[in-house]
């Protein structure tokens, strides 16, 4: 393999594989043996790429604008237009919006031949009708996520009951026909699963649960996966 193939394929293993990524992995993914693999990251530092670790850790890549552009196979471009045609019908105006514009920023650095595939895709993704149906207020809920804020909410269960909470959220998950939000709820000292079309207000309270999102999250993952009776929490 030519050396340039090779560091290209380095840097894909940076990217795609979960950090921090041993110098064993590394080696065995380009093929190279253990020496050449230092060699190869001590070649992408010098020509601008910012990778963190050390031998004995683990490597890290980060993105940094004196990297090359990505390059894609056909078959990815083709992976990336669907999912994003699948984005723009979902009914939500900031992520449809946002997935036209991944698309042209992605066609702008894409070499020609690349960026007609991406213009003229064979997979596509249309509907009739929205996915789901415009939450008000999501752009608030995403933020909660985001800066890891605690939510006042008033939310009806199946029943139709409302309730006044403080919420922890976690993570928005879109099911087949609904979205739910993965929250610690203050009112049960629990975790519970939110149907969004049930929240009736959201307000943003100001209090910070930072760093603790991604520790609760992996934390309700794990319960979640304990079986069907403790994914039925959305009440």
């Amino acid at each position: 393999m030519a050396r340039t193939d090779r560091l290209f394929r380095l840097l894909h293993a940076l990217r795609v594989l979960p950090a921090p990524v041993t110098a064993a992995r590394l080696a065995e993914e380009t093929g190279v043996s253990p020496h050449s693999l230092y060699r190869d990251i001590d070649a992408l530092r010098a020509a601008g790429a910012r990778i963190e670790g050390e031998r004995g850790y683990g490597y890290r890549l980060i993105e940094d604008v004196a990297l090359p552009p990505q390059t894609f196979e056909r078959i990815e471009i083709e992976a990336l237009v669907l999912g994003m045609s699948e984005v723009r019908q979902m009914g939500d105006p900031a992520l449809a919006q946002a997935a036209a514009s991944v698309l042209a920023k992605v066609a702008a650095t894409l070499p020609d031949r690349a960026e007609q595939h991406l213009l003229h895709a064979v997979s596509q993704a249309r509907r009739f009708e929205a996915r789901f149906s415009a939450i008000p207020d999501m752009e608030t809920i995403r933020a909660g996520c985001w800066r890891e804020e605690a939510l006042a909410i008033r939310y009806a269960d199946k029943d139709g009951a409302e309730t006044e909470r403080t919420i922890l959220p976690l993570s928005i998950v879109y099911l087949d026909n609904k979205m739910t939000l993965l929250a610690w709820c203050c009112l049960r000292d629990a975790f519970r699963m939110f149907r969004l079309d049930r929240l009736s207000a959201v307000a943003a309270t100001g209090t910070s649960f930072r760093p603790r999102r991604a520790a609760l999250l992996r934390d309700y993952l794990a319960e979640l996966r304990g079986g069907p009776a403790a994914q039925d929490t959305h009440r």
